[in-house]
């Protein structure tokens, strides 16, 4: 069997031993950053969020906007409306919302809502919870006024009846596994995070995600999870991650890249630190698998570091301006 170190060694770096990432220069020296967040498409999400912004709204105005993009894309089956179901053909939806403040409000296995970042906002705003899973979380959106939507399209339908011919029930990846493609052969993304700040340095975030693609039914992964998929905290900064959510969710991921940045590491050290634990502790049970985090502090630096090659992130500065940039990795391909 081959080891944690082999196996360090066959994807070509010790762990702890990577310098700091030249790629992120631009980045982190740049102009500050007012909204992050992942994946491509996080580019549309971040400039519905922008917009909100600059017409008066506030930080959680903003990151619901952003989030709530990808949400209504039928071309996203990872986020959503048109979300690959679980593996009896159910989709389910995961989201949380946060603001440095303190106030969160997340739902888990979510049905017949399109926006689950709103219902999850809702239950902030409008419970003493935290948190509504399942069919408690889908009887609140409905007694709060959220519009019934059908949230299985005929692609994800599709793409499910494929997998269910030789599936044996095993759940798949989004992009939680880098190589991973879905039916029609084209790689997909998964969760979509986004964190953004004001001038002042006040912080939200937010996370919304259908989740693992064919999982078993009940199945929640990092991404509604305080501290898993989101986290944010006052003075310290954001931090949002994507992939595998179980190997997110075993470790505390987003809470312990922003324990590492209120010890004094830059958010590019804190995401580091994180994904080089992440390798450590689960040596060849982690080959093959993706797992990224994005972090934002109160002054506009961003970090961005991920196990396998492939993850994208969306930078937008405080005039506007948007780029996508490649997120480096701990692994070559």
């Amino acid at each position: 069997m081959t080891s944690r170190r082999s196996l360090l060694a066959m994807m070509g770096v010790a762990a702890g031993a990577l310098p700091a990432a030249k790629a992120l220069a631009d980045v982190t020296s740049g102009p500050a950053a007012q909204i992050v967040s992942t994946w491509d498409f996080g580019a549309a999400a971040n400039d519905a969020a922008y917009a909100k912004l600059v017409s008066g709204g506030s930080l959680l105005d903003a990151v619901e906007a952003g989030a709530m993009v990808p949400e209504a894309d039928p071309n996203n089956h990872s986020v959503g409306y048109s979300g690959y179901p679980d593996r009896d053909g159910h989709v389910t939806l995961d989201a949380v919302i946060m603001d440095d403040a303190g106030r969160v409000g997340a739902v888990a296995a979510l049905e017949d809502s399109m926006h689950a970042i709103s219902v999850a906002r809702r239950v902030m705003e409008k419970t003493p919870h935290t948190l509504l899973v399942g069919e408690g979380a889908t009887r609140f959106a409905k007694d709060q006024g959220f519009p019934y939507c059908k949230l299985l399209t005929p692609d994800s339908e599709k793409a499910w009846r494929e997998w269910l011919k030789t599936a044996n029930y095993r759940p798949e990846a989004n992009s939680e596994n880098r190589i991973t493609r879905t039916p029609g052969g084209a790689l997909d993304h998964d969760t979509i995070g986004l964190l953004a700040r004001d001038a002042s340095g006040r912080l939200a975030g937010a996370c919304t995600t259908s989740g693992m693609a064919f999982k078993m039914r009940g199945r929640v992964g990092d991404s509604p999870q305080v501290g898993s998929g989101l986290f944010v905290e006052a003075g310290v900064g954001g931090a949002t991650s994507t992939g595998l959510g179980e190997e997110v969710t075993r470790i505390a991921g987003t809470a312990r890249v922003i324990a590492s940045m209120r010890a004094g590491r830059s958010p590019q050290e804190a995401c580091e630190e994180v994904v080089k634990h992440i390798a450590k502790l689960r040596g060849d049970a982690i080959r093959g698998v993706q797992v990224g985090f994005l972090a934002l502090d109160p002054h506009g630096n961003v970090g961005a570091f991920c196990l396998l090659p492939g993850f994208t992130y969306a930078v937008t500065d405080m005039a506007g301006r948007t780029v996508v940039h490649k997120g480096t990795s701990l692994f070559q391909a």
